[in-house]
């Protein structure tokens, strides 16, 4: 049976999960400094004879949780009353000083069994790196505490975004995706000295690379998943690829079908946006057994490549038809290497507009549109 959890320590003693976080009383609680010293007005005194925690495990961890034990000595264990849990960022760990007083970082509990569960999008972030640090307490009569000294300070890294955060960010995506358009070609903007290397040094085969950390900060293809990226959207009134772009002034364009077909399986892999207007999604296609695939079969939901909001292949009389979606722009990552034979390099008329970029780009983690309730 999972153990209580945390939550954020507030001014006021009543929490809004209370309904929510069984058998856990909250107590508002002044700061005290790491190294286990009384802070001024703290109203919380050391006393030594409460054991300190030491061997922190920290486990089962996700993208907005995790659970902590520790050992300890049986002298005075039983006058345990409460924890406090020092949570910061690893880049703050030599710093226990607050800016703000009246905003505290600790957090507290009623002694319960171990191990206990930490949980919180309000106080927890993916992929980011903290340190944590543990003392014990007891509640005196008065509502004054006396605590242990901390423990050791201990470093971990929260998860990415699961299947189940993804499917949240989908489901999101799915209501701004608007109608669908036609496409024939997936197209990829570079600068000619791009096509030339991979002319030279890549057998006239462009190769997949390490996607950077643009879109959300949980993704767990950033940083990770290789691929090569292609756009796919179409100007409106021409129902061909747009003449401007952010990322060089040549072209390679590619039949849909030599990239997406009934051999490929198709995942949804983001959804985000820039402090702009519009959304970007994510799609990820990958031949079906591949590495690439693979690798998005543990970690992304997979798209009907018929029937979806996004991205469609199908056969009509016996010709293959696609779509896209008209209101998100779609960037495209194909696992595999692309043969530069296999479509055509050719400069485009219209403007480099760089404002359009989306390389190492910061998502917008105010926007309501295109975030879910877990940790930004």
């Amino acid at each position: 049976m999972e153990a209580p959890r945390l939550a954020h320590t507030m001014s006021s003693p009543t929490s809004p999960c209370e309904e929510v976080i069984k058998n856990l009383s909250l107590e508002a609680i002044q700061l005290c400094d790491r190294d286990g010293n009384k802070s001024q007005d703290s109203g919380i005194a050391e006393m030594e004879e409460l054991p300190v925690p030491h061997n922190i495990k920290i486990c089962n961890i996700t993208c907005d949780s995790f659970k902590i034990s520790w050992d300890m000595d049986s002298k005075s264990k039983d006058r345990i009353t409460h924890y406090f849990i020092d949570l910061n960022k690893k880049e703050n760990k030599n710093s226990n000083k607050f800016k703000h007083k009246d905003v505290p970082t600790k957090l507290v509990a009623k002694a319960v069994p171990l191990p206990m569960t930490v949980r919180g999008h309000w106080f927890l972030s993916p992929r980011t790196e903290y340190t944590v640090a543990v003392q014990t307490a007891s509640k005196q009569v008065d509502g004054d505490y006396v605590v242990s000294e901390w423990s050791e300070i201990i470093e971990f890294c929260t998860a990415d975004y699961s299947k189940v955060h993804l499917t949240q960010l989908l489901e999101k995506a799915e209501v701004i995706a608007g109608r669908m358009l036609k496409l024939s070609v997936f197209y990829r903007n570079q600068h000619k000295e791009y096509f030339d290397y991979i002319r030279e040094h890549h057998g006239n085969a462009m190769q997949p690379s390490v996607k950077d950390n643009s879109g959300s900060h949980g993704s767990p293809i950033s940083g990770k998943l290789e691929g090569i990226f292609f756009s796919c959207n179409t100007e409106f009134n021409t129902g061909k690829p747009p003449q401007d772009s952010p990322y060089g002034r040549y072209r390679y364009e590619i039949a849909a079908e030599k990239l997406f077909n009934p051999n490929t399986n198709l995942y949804f892999g983001d959804f985000y946006c820039m402090y702009t207007a519009y959304h970007y999604v994510i799609l990820v296609i990958a031949p079906v057994g591949s590495p690439g695939d693979e690798f998005c079969k543990q970690r992304l939901p997979q798209l009907n490549i018929k029937d979806n909001k996004f991205l469609t292949c199908d056969e009509e009389d016996g010709v293959m038809v696609y779509h896209h979606a008209q209101d998100v722009i779609l960037e495209v990552i194909y696992t595999d290497p692309v043969d530069l034979s296999l479509g055509t390099v050719a400069e485009i008329t219209g403007h480099q507009l760089m404002s359009l970029s989306t390389a190492n780009a910061k998502k917008d983690p105010s926007c309501k549109t295109c975030n879910i309730s877990v940790g930004r």
